[in-house]
């Protein structure tokens, strides 16, 4: 697997634009250079201080070349990303990124688009929104959040040429406002495709929604940025052949295999450890993998030759992986 390269960024500004979220606009270190270009659905990594690494949504116009707009929310059940995000980076710093990587673009063989957002999941649905009005495209866009104060880009929204293309859906406003999935999935179409991102609770209730109505699995697009790892009675420990060497590595009942690799001096590049980015993923060339990824497509974990070691664990008694 190629590393990823890494670049070099200035915070701009540090701005709060909603109850316990900001954005960060990042600018080259050199000012005026331009940076890699993107397109909407494109996410960077981005290294924080005290040594973690955390993937953002870039929610500015990808026409933007001299910057990167990222949207980040204060969770309290935060693994430390966002907070570090809120309490030590400031105006002024410098900060490592990868360049941006898009596992969630827009298919734009589209005849309509369904776009859904669930609190700070809408940094990428207003990236793909605004693209999507450049083109002229069908679109509708639903904006689920606790409350107004904590909708985020809200005048951004209401100041585009999409407005009256936007719903917004508040867990605290009145009954007939609230988004009734049922009602909005009940008839999927010929080329219309959806895309999600929110909180998994969220996500994971469009899908199940979307997919008990019959929507096409390619017409459905989602990216998570945070998972709980689900944990079974049925793990059990199993061995990793490394097919370079022929090396066995044990990985232990409660251990993963990221890290029954790393303690044996085998190191896979990691960022999330939750099984969302993609950044671990490696090929199977033996054996079954027990997926506990929300990265790969059902489709994708079927055909059982590439798995996530940051999470996911093994079915048979030994993985041989193209390491």
């Amino acid at each position: 697997m190629s590393s990823t390269s890494t670049l070099s960024v200035r915070v701009a500004h540090k701005t709060p634009v909603a109850t316990d979220i900001c954005t960060l606009e990042l600018v080259a270190t050199q000012d005026g250079t331009a940076l890699p270009g993107f397109s909407a659905g494109s996410h960077v990594d981005v290294h924080l201080p005290g040594g973690l690494t955390r993937q953002y949504s870039l929610c500015n116009d990808p026409k933007e070349t001299h910057r990167y707009l990222i949207g980040v929310l204060r969770d309290p059940a935060s693994r430390g990303g966002s907070q570090a995000v809120h309490d030590l980076v400031q105006e002024g710093q410098v900060l490592q990124i990868s360049t941006p990587k898009n596992h969630f673009p827009l298919a734009h063989d589209a005849k309509r688009s369904l776009l859904l957002g669930g609190g700070i999941g809408i940094t990428p649905i207003l990236c793909m929104a605004e693209r999507l009005a450049v083109m002229g495209a069908d679109f509708e866009l639903h904006y689920c959040t606790r409350s107004p104060e904590r909708t985020a880009f809200r005048e951004r929204i209401a100041a585009s040429g999409f407005a009256d293309q936007v719903r917004f859906h508040f867990d605290d406003g009145a009954p007939e406002q609230k988004l009734n999935l049922a009602t909005l999935l009940s008839t999927p179409q010929d080329g219309c495709h959806l895309y999600v991102c929110g909180p998994k609770g969220f996500m994971d209730a469009v899908l199940k929604t979307a997919r008990d109505q019959g929507w096409p699995e390619s017409q459905l697009h989602y990216e998570f940025f945070a998972a709980e790892v689900t944990k079974s009675e049925a793990d059990a420990a199993f061995e990793i052949k490394l097919a370079s060497s022929g090396r066995i590595i044990p990985v232990a009942k409660d251990q993963t295999v990221t890290k029954a690799l790393s303690a044996a001096g085998v190191e896979i590049q990691t960022a999330c450890e939750q099984g969302v980015c993609g950044t671990c993923l490696t090929r199977v060339l033996e054996g079954v993998p027990d997926h506990k990824d929300q990265y790969l497509t059902p489709e994708e974990q079927a055909s059982n030759d590439q798995f996530l070691p940051c999470c996911s664990r093994a079915k048979t008694a030994r993985l041989v992986l193209d390491l």
